[in-house]
């Protein structure tokens, strides 16, 4: 449910937030996610800040995505049970990240409430996929 300070969420259990552009619309998601989420995503911001202080951030189609100057490299989508990271080379990525997808080349890593978020391979796969290219979306 939501409340006049927090977005609604989509029946999909992610927030509906605005699209823009820069760090300000993707902390309102963050801030938005529900319950453990949250935390979640926080972690992941601050990992792909620490990792590529330089990237380029926004929120498109009620989703986060981080970038860099040639495209898109990683987002993050909340989902009633989970919190799905995309990656978008995630195919040339070593090891491949665990979830297929139906788009070439993306794999996903979903995060449940009990899981130990994998701080290490995160970071290695973050690292990895800023030296690809981007993707446009």
């Amino acid at each position: 449910m939501s409340t006049p300070d927090k977005p609604k969420l989509l029946s999909s259990g992610n927030p509906q937030i605005p699209k823009g552009d820069g760090n300000e619309p993707v902390q309102a998601y963050i801030s938005a996610m529900p319950e453990w989420k949250t935390d979640i995503g926080r972690r992941i911001d601050d990992i792909v800040g620490q990792v590529f202080p330089d990237v380029r951030k926004a929120v498109k189609w009620n989703t986060p995505l981080y970038g860099k100057d040639d495209g898109w490299f990683l987002a993050m989508y909340c989902y009633k049970k989970y919190v799905q990271i995309t990656f978008m080379q995630g195919t040339s990525l070593t090891p491949v990240p665990p979830v297929s997808s139906k788009t070439q080349g993306t794999r996903y890593l979903n995060i449940h409430e009990d899981d130990a978020l994998d701080e290490p391979q995160l970071t290695d796969w973050i690292k990895q996929a800023i030296g690809l290219p981007g993707v446009k979306l």
